[in-house]
């Protein structure tokens, strides 16, 4: 009976921790950057000129809004709508502990982006959020589930709580409000139409590279070398930053593609979302 109860304490135990994986990066978090291993990156970066999340029309999948769902003994519901919605109350951020790894709808969290997490708002969806202490705004993508500690209303990403100014305090009161696509405009002047066709991907420019410098974007990992070399290849013709395949032998033969190093953040978000627009291709920013 003993060893029964044990496997059975386990099985729970484990059911637990996988659940809150599966919630993606802020729902095994507390957020706020402090006390539960997260924090900033290991640089400091100037988020001044960072643009915000521009919203668009984008479907609401499976993918992150299974309803209801339950973590640390408390169910949620997601809400069949976010139109008109508004919501007062603290904000915290996450960072450095949960960069790169997976949001709940399985895209890569970047705490470089302007991206958020909610507990209930359908994933994606686009959410006005202003300092109600200071008085600045962002517009942010929501595509993660949480924060799930304390009374915290909305987790945003690194990047997003310094743009209002408080990423040092860790959290701040603020006001979340939805924004609808439709009735967006970002100003009062047309965006110009690009003609289809390849461009090539954004170059770093004057840009000095650091000697120790070591960010990358992955954009492939393959057990095969020779798929590896064609991906590099095909990269090499539509990026000046330098393609370069490294071999990591254990626990099995593993060969990544990476795009770098960039040294300037800003430039790393806006190479990242190019990278992102070519077939198959997910980058994800690491540290090799």
């Amino acid at each position: 009976m003993k060893i029964r109860f044990k496997s059975l304490l386990f099985a729970s135990l484990l059911g637990a921790i996988l659940l809150l994986q599966g919630c993606g990066g802020s729902g095994a978090s507390s957020g706020g950057g402090y006390g539960y291993g997260d924090g900033p990156p290991p640089k400091d970066i100037d988020v001044s000129s960072l643009p915000d999340a521009i919203p668009r029309h984008e479907p609401i999948t499976l993918a992150g809004n299974k309803s209801p769902y339950t973590v640390l003994g408390k169910t949620y519901q997601v809400m069949p709508s976010s139109r008109g919605f508004r919501q007062r109350g603290l904000a915290s951020w996450y960072g450095n502990k949960f960069h790169g790894r997976h949001t709940s709808n399985g895209e890569v969290y970047s705490m470089y982006e302007m991206t958020a997490a909610h507990k209930t708002l359908p994933i994606p969806c686009y959410v006005k959020v202003t300092n109600l202490e200071n008085g600045r705004s962002v517009v942010v993508r929501v595509n993660d589930r949480g924060p799930f500690h304390g009374d915290r209303i909305i987790d945003l990403s690194y990047a997003a709580a310094k743009k209002l100014g408080y990423s040092d305090q860790g959290t701040a009161k603020v006001e979340v409000s939805v924004i609808d696509p439709a009735d967006y405009q970002n100003n009062t002047v047309a965006s110009p139409q690009l003609a289809p066709g390849p461009a090539m991907l954004p170059v770093a420019k004057a840009v000095a590279v650091e000697q120790d410098s070591n960010t990358y974007l992955q954009v492939g990992a393959f057990s095969n070398q020779l798929a590896a070399s064609h991906l590099s290849q095909r990269l090499a013709g539509v990026t000046e930053y330098p393609v370069v395949v490294r071999q990591q032998s254990s626990p099995q033969p593993l060969f990544k593609v990476l795009v770098g190093p960039v040294t300037d953040q800003l430039k790393l978000v806006d190479l990242k979302a190019a990278l992102g627009q070519i077939d198959n291709i997910r980058p994800f920013i690491v540290y090799d």
